[in-house]
């Protein structure tokens, strides 16, 4: 079987293109993918530091320092629930606010533009597929595992 005509390089090779071209984009801003990525995760009434890295797939430690440079950066405000003093909630700033528009204006663009390349068919069986994978992988994910070390 070639690289090729397997799901997983056809969704990581996207992945990546995805992502080189969104770094390009907001490094014209000061910022990287990932750190729009958070950004579009924060809600107007904060957002649980905890509840951020679980939605992005981040390892805890990748995003404490993410945080701590947005907050250097003046673009995030922590504030700590007076009740429940192991409570932080994340908030953007003015500037973050800014920042996050600028990250949604690349999003948007790009869903726009791919989507006038693949037309409204195309886009929702390629959801109906990303679902499937999903739902198999959430389902399946434990036995393939077992079934790969039970191989090795």
């Amino acid at each position: 079987m070639k690289a090729e005509s397997t799901f997983d390089f056809q969704i990581k090779s996207a992945w990546y293109a995805i992502s080189r071209m969104y770094n390009t984009y907001a490094a014209q801003f000061d910022m990287s993918m990932a750190i729009g990525y958070v950004l579009l995760h924060i809600d107007k009434d904060g957002t649980p530091a905890t509840k951020i890295a679980p939605a992005l797939g981040l390892e805890a430690r990748s995003l404490t320092r993410m945080l701590k440079t947005l907050e250097d950066k003046k673009w995030i405000r922590r504030e700590t629930n007076y009740a429940d003093k192991r409570v932080v909630k994340i908030f953007l700033t003015d500037l973050g606010k800014k920042k996050r528009d600028v990250a949604k204006q690349g999003v948007i663009l790009f869903n726009e533009k791919l989507f006038e390349r693949i037309g409204s068919e195309q886009s929702q069986e390629f959801f109906k597929v990303i679902q499937s994978i999903n739902q198999f992988l959430e389902e399946d994910a434990t036995e393939i595992l077992q079934t790969l070390n039970q191989k090795s």
